[in-house]
């Protein structure tokens, strides 16, 4: 949530305070990433990878260990039933046409195509934790990714700075993870350029990817033009939502007067924030966030909300775990 300027009556502050000054000039244009990584960055992900690596290697086991568990999610050809068959596989549209039983084959998961969607918008430099609201998304965005590699499957990013807009192609393997962070840990500036086009970035997948997959989608759902966008993509995909939120996007202190910022527009305000202030912005920063959610749920997407606060990965890997007890006991593919 950045800081919004249309906010309650009361003067209250709809997002957070930063300290960034209103004046600061407009970076020079520079597009996305180009060319081998640097040292610096390229050190910052090698730790990265260590790190998450270790944790999945701890909890999780196999060797097609993906996000989607189960025995198949999209639908290949129909063959004649064999006995043995799982009767649940059986495609009564084919077999009533033809007075045989068919079933209906699938992909397996490891042979899935799956998509990042990621948001380094200006609104996603924010944080007064350890780390912002942008380098939680890349952990989050590297767990994801990593957790695809492992499964050998295709992995391809539609990346998004402000307007901007950055589609990197499938492929599988780890080298396409690092390329996909090297380009998240470098994109192009965004401050005063406008609300991130999230919207955009999901029709763009969903224009590119025509087969049935996997979509994560990692932002801080700034807005709500993204909703209808993500409920067409949910309609072929499945869809797995991660917003990144700060603590100070939820609830500020009484800290006296202070001047918000809007990094996507530039557009600033001095308020004083007192305790009937405090009292209305965690109102009205806890409407926002039930309307978010509300918007992933109509989604029908899975939703793992982080924060620059919490343990990011710990977070991911209880959902991956939390899903695959789902998947064994009901015997199903989970939604």
């Amino acid at each position: 949530m950045a800081p919004s300027f249309s906010g309650a009556s009361t003067g209250a502050p709809t997002g957070p305070p930063t300290s960034m000054p209103a004046a600061v000039p407009r970076p020079a244009p520079r597009g996305w990433t180009q060319g081998p990584t640097p040292d610096t960055v390229a050190e910052h992900l090698r730790s990265l990878e260590l790190m998450i690596t270790r944790r999945l290697d701890g909890v999780l086991h196999g060797n097609h260990q993906g996000l989607t568990p189960g025995h198949g999610s999209e639908p290949g050809e129909s063959r004649q039933y064999q006995p043995g068959d799982d009767v649940r596989r059986i495609d009564w549209n084919v077999t009533a046409r033809t007075n045989e039983t068919f079933v209906r084959e699938q992909i397996a998961d490891r042979d899935l195509l799956a998509w990042l969607v990621v948001d380094v918008s200006a609104t996603m430099n924010f944080g007064t934790e350890a780390n912002d609201k942008a380098q939680t998304a890349m952990a989050a965005a590297a767990t994801v990714g990593f957790l695809t590699a492992r499964a050998q499957n295709r992995l391809g990013a539609v990346l998004v700075a402000g307007p901007r807009i950055h589609v990197m192609q499938p492929r599988a393997g780890k080298n396409q993870v690092r390329a996909i962070l090297t380009s998240l840990a470098s994109p192009p500036p965004a401050e005063r350029l406008g609300r991130a086009d999230l919207a955009g970035a999901l029709d763009r997948v969903g224009a590119i990817a025509t087969r049935r997959g996997f979509v994560a989608v990692v932002s801080d759902f700034a807005g709500d033009d993204w909703i209808e966008p993500l409920g067409r993509t949910g309609i072929r995909h499945e869809i797995l939502a991660i917003p990144i939120s700060d603590p100070r996007e939820l609830d500020v202190p009484p800290i006296g007067l202070v001047e918000l910022v809007d990094p996507a527009t530039g557009r600033s305000r001095e308020i004083r924030v007192t305790a009937r202030v405090q009292r209305r912005y965690a109102e009205v920063a806890a409407e926002e966030r039930e309307r978010r959610l509300a918007g992933l749920r109509r989604s029908h997407a899975e939703v793992i909300e982080l924060s620059t606060a919490d343990d990011w990965l710990g977070s991911i890997v209880q959902h991956v775990q939390r899903k695959r007890v789902q998947a064994v006991r009901g015997g199903v593919m989970p939604r």
